[in-house]
């Protein structure tokens, strides 16, 4: 059950807030119509229930507000907009991603795509779905944590009749199994044939909240839909009778050949076209709007109204709801807004003057919640798409041809040879491979937010971090790793034996390759996740030979009068921790690769980028 009260955006300058003092119920069991026009202030509604943007106002789901619900994914099923996933990503990879995330097993996602109808397209590419498939998926997504309660923006809109009848049947079905749904719709036919009740908004205002029965008879109206190619003399004919028995009728031209004629039925208006002789091509029962029409042919006086007319003498003010939970406020028992926050916000703030009517408490906009399972959300985030593994390629054939050129030359070191890295290059192919792919693993979740698409923004949270890290970190590894190893085997192929023969401390040299790589993958990772930006985690990372490295090599290019030398010991005595002898050496070999200008730039970068990481992480948290 929902129960919202109160909800008010917040003004903008000096215009007045788009949604104002909304308040109504949706029932366990049934389906909720918000109905409302392009203006009505509908979807801010929706994002004011869901916490997704500031204003004033409470809404209880199941007696809990949203913020207290430990996971809200399997309480309340959202659909707002396309499903925003990376286009290149399959139907079943998204959804098994979005397993990780919500804490489901992952054959989870296998029950959904049978219950939507998507097993057939489980390989497509998200970026070639059409219009219902996109809306099948949405749904899915929402459906994924089994919640209570599905709510949905416009999920009809744009479908076609087949597909609108399917969603408008999941929607019940779901209803029918003791769920609650609310939909907003723009339709009012949709709204009357497919809800039980109907909230209608006018210009962020509530202005009726009905059952669907009351509201087909004060909204809708029946008409008898006539199409004839005398049409005209037809209406002339129907209003005359009509005055001539002081009944009351309205007929309205549609078009050239189109009547609708409201207060009449089809054997009135048929016999009328007989004994008139006019020829009659369609006459059947409809059910038609009853707002103003286009163009009216003069008759009796009739009842049409507009909509704030039809409401006006049924609509109630729906009365504070009944909290489900002890944290929930205690219902108003006097009517009017004043009335029923003075009960929610008892206990909560001081009491104001009599003449100045209490606000609702306010909606703080929260941030998008962690993964459940972060590193396995990572990973098939990684293995999900194609990039990677072009990259890898891309990476592997350039280091090939750079190592077959600078064996050429005769001029380059064997180790320099083996990561394909040129004098002339800032990074070695493999180091900025690593780092384009750290940096795309949060450029893909800002570019393309599946992990919050009702927020628009990726949670910073220190378990998101930690899996990211780990994954770039493997990820540097192996392509560090196989680039070697190709270039080691083309350079056997080509040069023969004599040119691969490593040198007596290798060890060392493969450990500084290996951070070396890892270094740039999380420089890249952490640019990206401070700049929100593929692009700028990538500018970032070559910055650090570019601008970072000549001033540090300047740095250490003055002379010292002290010396690190025997840090290791040294540490060893600090930390009163006897680690292996091959530990000093491990030590000593960090240390090395620090006094190097391309690993204090990187050290910098890395500490720089990690304390920018976690003051916008805390900043986002203390809005």
């Amino acid at each position: 059950m929902i129960q919202a009260t109160g909800l008010t955006s917040n003004p903008r300058r000096d215009l007045p807030p788009v949604v104002d003092d909304v308040s109504f119920e949706a029932r366990t069991g049934r389906v909720t119509a918000l109905l409302g026009g392009a203006d009505a202030g509908k979807s801010v509604v929706l994002r004011l229930m869901l916490e997704l943007q500031p204003g004033r106002g409470v809404t209880y789901f199941r007696g809990r507000p949203l913020h207290r619900i430990a996971q809200p994914a399997r309480e309340v099923g959202v659909l707002l907009g396309e499903v925003p996933g990376h286009p290149g990503r399959t139907v079943r990879g998204h959804l098994r991603m979005l397993c990780a995330a919500a804490g489901v097993p992952v054959s989870r996602a296998d029950e959904v795509l049978e219950v939507v109808g998507l097993v057939s397209l489980r390989e497509q590419r998200l970026g070639t779905l059409s219009r219902g498939m996109d809306r099948r998926l949405g749904l899915g997504c929402a459906l994924l944590a089994d919640p209570h309660t599905l709510v949905l923006d416009a999920p009809a809109d744009g479908l076609s009749a087949r597909e609108g009848g399917w969603m408008h049947t999941m929607l019940r079905a779901h209803a029918e199994q003791g769920g609650t749904v609310l939909f907003t719709t723009s339709d009012a036919k949709e709204a009357a044939r497919v809800a039980d009740h109907v909230v209608t908004l006018e210009q962020g205002r509530l202005v009726a909240d009905q059952e669907a029965e009351a509201f087909a008879r004060t909204r809708l109206r029946p008409r008898v839909a006539v199409r004839s190619p005398h049409a005209a003399r037809l209406g002339v004919l129907l209003t005359k009778e009509a005055r001539a028995g002081k009944r009351s009728l309205e007929v309205v031209r549609e078009d050239g050949s189109r009547l609708s004629v409201y207060g009449s039925s089809c054997a009135e208006v048929g016999e009328t076209a007989f004994k008139h002789g006019v020829l009659i091509h369609q006459l059947a029962d409809e059910v038609g709007d009853s707002g103003m029409p286009r163009h009216r042919t003069p008759s009796a006086p009739t009842q049409s109204t507009d909509l704030a007319q039809a409401v006006g003498h049924t609509h109630n003010p729906p009365p504070a709801p009944e909290p489900l939970a002890p944290e929930a406020p205690a219902p108003a028992s006097a009517p009017g807004r004043a009335a029923r926050v003075r009960k929610l916000t008892a206990g909560t703030t001081q009491a104001r003057s009599a003449e100045l009517p209490l606000l609702p408490p306010p909606i703080t906009a929260r941030p998008a919640r962690s993964p459940l399972r972060p590193l396995r959300y990572e990973v098939r985030r990684a293995v999900g798409i194609s990039t990677g593994y072009v990259t890898a390629l891309l990476v592997l054939a350039v280091s090939a041809l750079l190592t077959i050129y600078l064996a050429r030359s005769g001029h380059t070191p064997l180790p320099r040879m083996l990561a394909a890295w040129p004098y002339e290059l800032p990074l070695a192919p493999a180091a900025m491979g690593a780092g384009l792919l750290g940096a795309l693993s949060f450029g893909d979740e800002f570019r393309h937010p599946a992990l919050a698409a009702d927020r628009g923004s990726v949670p910073r949270r220190l378990g998101l971090l930690l899996a990211k890290l780990v994954v770039c970190a493997g990820t540097a590894v192996l392509l560090a790793v196989a680039t070697v190893a190709t270039d080691g085997l083309v350079l056997h192929v080509v040069y023969g034996e004599e040119v691969t023969r490593l040198p007596v401390d290798w060890p060392g040299m493969a450990l500084s390759w290996v951070l070396l790589s890892v270094a740039c993958s999380w420089a890249g990772l952490l640019a990206a996740g401070v700049f929100r930006s593929t692009t700028a985690g990538l500018a970032a990372l070559l910055a650090v030979p570019v601008v970072l490295v000549p001033v540090v090599a300047k740095l250490l290019a003055e002379p010292s009068v002290r010396s690190a030398a025997g840090l290791p010991g040294r540490l060893r005595e600090v930390t009163l921790v006897q680690w292996p002898a091959k530990g000093d050496q491990f030590l000593a070999l960090l240390v090395h690769m620090i006094a190097q200008p391309v690993g204090g730039a990187l050290l910098f970068s890395l500490t720089a980028l990690l304390c920018a990481y976690l003051v916008t992480g805390l900043r986002s948290r203390a809005r």
